[in-house]
């Protein structure tokens, strides 16, 4: 186990002003070619309070989707996609980390905009769905493989501050692999009406079922993945949801029961007030991030943990955990603990030793081996 002093040197940093592979860009670097673009945005930045952050990325979105406009009207459909995409990216930068004012919900509506251009002639086809769980309707989106039998599906489950459009690449990688892929928000962001609360997995399994009930999926055949939070999601919902949840990807996710020691302790509420440092919200408003403490990490392990809420020895299907060594947000305790818990076979990891939060280095290796080892597991 690492110690916090070890940790400190390469751990994850959620610094909107520092562009690194493993820090705060990390959730968005894949989906954009130009790096150095982005860094040069990032120089501009004055201030991360939405006054002087949205203008920056959300000029950036305009003229990627202005040049996409003008590459559809030409039908270089290819051209107009990369275009649209990058828009997209730009503006859920825009947006982070999630709906807090009416400006930020401007630019949520201007991400989502370029995200369905951008889809608007993928094949297989996007398909926007709507899925209905307790006279309520969540939002999200669907792909399919052309095939002529009935196929395996997995629902892509998002985190916090990622919303499903940041998403679009694990339905690709889905496809790739011969999957079927529903992407949708979390509960308590974006589209998706229920509340973040541990009685919202609800929301997951009422996707489940939508899955199970489309006629080119396999209902014996469904699996999960999610990052971050949605790492935490795809385990609690493996265990409420066994008899029909068959395989899970998580990378990273917390707290499914490790608890910390006090030197761990220590580091984690470091790392998680280092995000307070920051206001993405109008001038004058308080940090977006609260202050963390222990108090308030063992609310959310009292709360929150799987194995408070009895369902760690009913996730019996293959699992597959992925994270960084060095995760302040989503400490690595957390896979040992549930490798040491539960069946003696079928419970997978992989650790990288130099890796933040989610691996983000490490992304371009690890997210092509999940949709692989799903599919793997779903044959």
């Amino acid at each position: 186990m690492t110690t916090a002093a070890e940790g400190r040197a390469i751990e994850s940093d959620e610094n909107p002003f520092v562009v690194t592979p493993r820090g705060f860009y990390r959730r968005w670097l894949m989906t954009l070619d130009d790096h150095d673009e982005v860094r040069r945005l990032v120089d501009s930045l004055e201030a991360s309070t939405e006054d002087k952050w949205v203008p920056v990325w959300r000029n950036a979105g305009r003229s990627y989707e202005e040049a996409g406009d003008r590459l559809e009207a030409d039908r270089d459909y290819d051209g107009a996609r990369r275009a649209y995409l990058t828009a997209k990216t730009y503006y859920a930068i825009a947006r982070f980390p999630w709906e807090l004012s009416p400006l930020k919900r401007e630019v949520s509506q201007d991400c989502s905009r370029a995200f369905r251009k951008a889809n608007a002639h993928v094949d297989p086809p996007m398909h926007f769905v709507e899925i209905p769980c307790e006279g309520k309707t969540i939002r999200a989106f669907y792909r399919a493989p052309r095939a002529t039998r009935k196929v395996p599906a997995i629902l892509v489950m998002c985190g916090s501050d990622v919303f499903k459009e940041d998403r679009a690449w694990a339905a690709e990688m889905a496809l790739d692999s011969g999957l079927a892929a529903l992407v949708m928000d979390a509960p308590g962001t974006g589209e998706n009406p229920f509340p973040w609360d541990p009685a919202s997995v609800k929301a997951w399994m009422a996707a489940i079922d939508w899955l199970a009930a489309r006629p080119e999926v396999d209902p014996r055949r469904i699996g999960a993945f999610g990052t971050s939070r949605g790492g935490y999601s795809v385990m609690q919902l493996a265990g409420a949801y066994p008899e029909m949840v068959k395989a899970v990807v998580a990378s990273a996710g917390h707290p499914f029961g490790y608890e910390l020691p006090p030197d761990e302790m220590d580091w984690v509420v470091e790392g998680r007030n280092r995000r307070s440092l920051f206001v993405y919200g109008p001038p004058g408003s308080p940090p977006t991030f609260p202050r963390w403490s222990k108090e308030r990490e063992n609310e959310i392990f009292d709360k929150w943990a799987l194995s408070k809420l009895g369902l760690v020895d009913r996730i019996t299907m293959p699992i597959l955990m992925i994270n960084g060594k060095h995760d302040v947000l989503a400490p690595i305790g957390n896979i040992y603990f549930m490798l040491e818990h539960g069946p003696v076979t079928g419970r997978e990891a992989r650790i990288y030793p130099d890796g933040g939060h989610g691996a983000g280095k490490y992304q371009k290796i690890w997210r092509p081996a999940a949709f692989e080892w799903l599919a793997s597991k779903l044959s």
